[in-house]
């Protein structure tokens, strides 16, 4: 039975074990990383550069470069850094010698960092309303426990992107409301209190996106945290008709995520029994337009 079958009942202890996802590999890959929270937010702003960023920091991206956008695990991570600059990770890069990568990037390598350090943190799928104004853009940050609370911290703003965005909160102690989990969107939209249609990315969005960022978050809540654009399972595709009994378990899910400390057997549960949420051997990843191994090499 591997680690994330065994139904742990300690949520804490499951967010600060490494994971398919968060595992850094060998144990020198965090080496002498910085335990505060703020020299943590530099190292993973001294190793990666953010895609849709990059001419910010005066970068034009070759397609080969973007390439490693598409690694999901950690240990991948880490060796696409130190395939460029074999410094520590403690050591930042000029941006030229940065991975390139998204989001979801900055959050599961400041996870994963976090729980070397023996904090516990997961990753949260969501929307961003601090992109755009009035948008609710898809966006993951981390949640990490302080010893009394979780914590809401994006670890992709630096100090360029702040410039540009001028976020009037820290963004590594969220006042709720400023991200907005999947399972918030869903429930906000559902209550008829926000339009589904401003949730997404891109020109694209709606109920069907943000179903899909529910399946993200609930695999993320689960140890499984998997690219944007990966789909599988129930997740709605934009011209598919979502059913009553989609929107039975999407409405579920949502409320299940709303407190994944409360519901957290359940919500393990859920995962491993229904196959329409565990994530498979394989995905769809939608930007490369093919079928993909999860865990590719092993």
């Amino acid at each position: 039975m591997s680690p994330e079958s065994a139904m742990p009942d300690d949520p804490l202890a499951f967010y600060t074990r490494p994971a398919v996802m968060t595992d850094p590999g060998p144990a020198a890959a965090f080496a002498r990383q910085p335990a505060d929270i703020p020299a943590l937010c530099g190292l993973v702003h001294g190793v990666l550069l953010h895609q849709h960023w990059a001419r910010a920091y005066g970068q034009q991206l070759t397609p080969e470069r973007i390439e490693t956008a598409h690694l999901r695990r950690v240990r991948d991570l880490c060796g696409a850094i130190r395939a460029l600059d074999p410094s520590p990770l403690t050591v930042a890069r000029p941006p030229e010698r940065r991975v390139v990568g998204v989001c979801q990037h900055f959050t599961v390598l400041a996870c994963a960092a976090l729980r070397a350090a023996g904090i516990p943190a997961r990753a949260r799928c969501g929307f961003g309303t601090y992109f755009e104004p009035g948008k609710g853009v898809d966006h993951w940050i981390a949640e990490y426990w302080d010893g009394r609370r979780w914590v809401a911290a994006d670890f992709q703003i630096d100090a360029v992107q702040a410039a540009a965005l001028h976020p009037d909160f820290d963004v590594l102690d969220q006042p709720r409301g400023k991200f907005l989990r999947a399972g918030e969107a869903w429930r906000a939209c559902r209550r008829g209190e926000r339009d589904a249609n401003a949730f997404g990315i891109f020109g694209e969005g709606g109920f069907w996106f943000i179903a899909q960022n529910l399946i993200r978050d609930v695999a993320a809540l689960n140890n499984m945290e998997m690219l944007p654009w990966d789909v599988w399972g129930a997740m709605p595709k934009p011209d598919d008709e979502i059913t009553p009994a989609l929107f039975t378990l999407f409405d579920h899910l949502a409320e299940l995520t709303a407190d994944p400390d409360a519901g957290f057997t359940e919500l393990r549960h859920a995962y491993e029994k229904d196959i329409r949420l565990h994530v498979p051997a394989e995905v769809f990843n939608a930007v490369r337009r093919r079928v993909e191994p999860v865990v590719a090499g092993g």
